[in-house]
């Protein structure tokens, strides 16, 4: 009845494929490797309920009031000393504000940064939720795609040479959708690229924790260069349900611009829950946690790897990610992953077909599947009617 009067810039912007696939798989007949969802069982339901009632006691009304944009000062002290124990920044709270997940600091990003006609560069494929922030922006959005170990670093000086790019988003550590993540020297040579052309880096890390071994991998954008944004969040190793992210930003100009920015969309993130996660994080041995997340997530890999490796075709191929939360598969050239969708759906198995992870929505041959949110059982079962499915497709 008023389409009329919605705004291009609103129309523009199309919902994300996968809100709509969790809708339809509320069920619990349906297997679902679609979303990027932690597991429950990873949750500290516990030790956060100590905390709430801690702070409620200790704080009181405080902790229901209104607070400061850029977010709690503890809490932003908790991330800065965190961040110079773990990465050898040089940050303080001053250089944090923290977001309502790290979507609203893409928004926030999109909203700061990019006018009508912009060239920003992404990774092919990309995280779908930063094309659907961006692209209602109206950017010209150039994709360079993946190599093993991280963006095709030739490709990408070719068209930092030949646009005024005004940034360039990256996810380093097993990277969503892929599950790649970039080897040292396409680090370096990436911050090297970033200096030599002026851009800004905008580094996303929702799982650099959820290395299966050894010590997270170091930032790219823990050198002094002012020009990087360094993405965070707590959402795949406390809860996503509070939706705290955070933005490290060293330059001051940005950083006004983007807390202005902030202001203007929500006052400020919901301080209750900054509260208890900072009790949360100073009463308990996060690393401890997050050790046994790991594990978790290592097992339920290694259970989704070898059941593609005996149920699926030798022509299909897969990515072997050593953390995170996603595997990348490659489906043979004549199969589209979203037909293959139609077909799993029918037998209540559900993925992300690559469709939605290159800005160009092309009907890809790719698919992503998580592995964190089914027990093994359901994983073996879940790839078991996937290979079923792909057979069906592929001898129509």
């Amino acid at each position: 009845m008023f389409e009329e009067k919605i705004s291009e810039l609103s129309l523009s912007t199309s919902p994300s494929f996968i809100r709509a696939i969790l809708k339809a798989t509320e069920s619990k007949d349906i297997i679902s490797f679609a979303g990027g969802l932690p597991n429950p069982i990873s949750f500290p339901k516990k030790e956060l309920k100590e905390s709430t009632n801690r702070v409620i006691d200790n704080y009181g009304s405080k902790v229901f009031q209104y607070s400061q944009t850029a977010g709690l000062v503890e809490l932003r002290e908790y991330i800065a000393n965190h961040l110079s124990k773990t990465q050898g920044m040089k940050v303080t709270y001053e250089d944090i504000i923290i977001t309502t997940g790290s979507q609203q600091a893409l928004d926030l990003i999109g909203k700061v940064l990019i006018d009508p006609g912009d060239t920003i560069i992404l990774e092919e494929p990309g995280y779908l939720g930063a094309i659907q922030a961006f692209s209602q922006y109206k950017p010209d959005m150039c994709a360079i795609s993946l190599e093993n170990d991280g963006m095709d670093m030739n490709k990408l000086e070719s068209k930092l040479k030949t646009s005024n790019a005004k940034f360039i988003y990256v996810v380093p550590n097993f990277q969503n959708p892929s599950g790649l993540t970039y080897s040292q020297e396409k680090r370096d040579n990436l911050m090297a690229l970033v200096q030599k052309y002026n851009c800004i880096l905008v580094e996303d890390d929702p799982y650099g924790d959820l290395k299966f071994e050894g010590n997270p991998y170091g930032y790219i954008s823990k050198t002094d260069y002012a020009g990087s944004i360094l993405l965070g969040t707590f959402s795949k190793t406390v809860t996503p349900g509070m939706r705290i992210g955070y933005m490290v930003i060293r330059d001051a100009e940005l950083r006004l611009r983007i807390n202005t920015a902030k202001e203007a969309a929500d006052l400020h993130s919901n301080i209750f829950s900054q509260y208890i996660l900072w009790d949360y994080l100073t009463n308990n041995d996060i690393s401890k946690h997050i050790s046994r997340i790991r594990m978790l997530y290592q097992k339920q890999c290694n259970t989704m790897l070898s059941s593609m490796e005996t149920f699926f075709r030798e022509n299909t191929k897969f990515t072997r990610p050593e953390g995170g939360m996603f595997i990348w598969v490659t489906l043979p050239e004549n199969v589209v992953a979203m037909d293959l969708f139609e077909i799993t759906k029918e037998k209540n198995v559900v993925f992300v077909p690559g469709n939605p992870f290159y800005v160009d929505g092309r009907n890809a041959n790719t698919m992503r599947l998580n592995y964190t949110n089914s027990d093994e059982e359901i994983i073996v079962e879940g790839i078991k009617r996937l290979s079923k499915s792909m057979k069906e497709l592929c001898d129509v």
